[in-house]
């Protein structure tokens, strides 16, 4: 047996061609860098970022994720994120800050419930910490709201009280906040 091409194989090979590089026998011309090929990537791998930012605002961690899926180069990866990162196009901090903003406004979402989601997402616990306690939000009164809209008539039995924090909980209040807010709903004369 011989290590020769076979006919059909001179697409393949690369080197084949007068006038190419020398490549040794069995060496896929697509694993054989080329004249502009890392410029190429580079490109591709700008293309993947403007893409997937091209939809909503991303974290950093959503941003390599990303690339992961997207199998580019590991080099090219550090190389965009640090352009996005310095070109103002990625940054957590101000992620976190509106997203906490809106899912407070249009969820009403709680802190810890906030919290949780933009640890998924990938975000430093720094800023959310600073994300989470911006603004003048009084949380109390904003549960207290909710549970006025969801249960217009304060709880009465065990097992409505039980629903209306379990509601409270669910959407990311602390039990003792929750607790606060559904005697204010249901007048400081009631104890639970």
């Amino acid at each position: 047996m011989t290590d020769a091409p076979h006919p059909g194989d001179e697409d393949l090979v690369a080197g084949s061609r007068a006038g190419d590089d020398a490549v040794a026998p069995g060496e896929l011309a697509s694993t054989r860098p080329f004249d502009g090929g890392d410029e190429i990537e580079r490109q591709k791998a700008f293309d993947v970022a403007w893409r997937f930012l091209a939809h909503r605002d991303r974290t950093e961690a959503e941003v390599r994720q990303n690339f992961v899926k997207k199998r580019v180069a590991p080099a090219f990866v550090e190389e965009v994120v640090a352009a996005l990162l310095e070109g103002g196009y990625v940054d957590d901090a101000t992620f976190a800050r509106r997203f906490a903003e809106d899912r407070r406004n249009l969820d009403a979402w709680g802190s810890d419930r906030i919290e949780r989601r933009l640890l998924e997402l990938g975000v430093d616990r720094a800023l959310i910490a600073e994300a989470v306690g911006v603004g003048e939000h009084d949380e109390l009164a904003a549960a207290s709201e909710l549970l006025r809209r969801r249960f217009p008539a304060p709880p009465e039995t065990p097992r409505d009280r039980d629903r209306a924090l379990a509601f409270l909980v669910r959407k990311g209040y602390d039990l003792e906040l929750a607790y606060d807010a559904l005697r204010r709903h249901a007048g400081a004369s009631v104890e639970y």
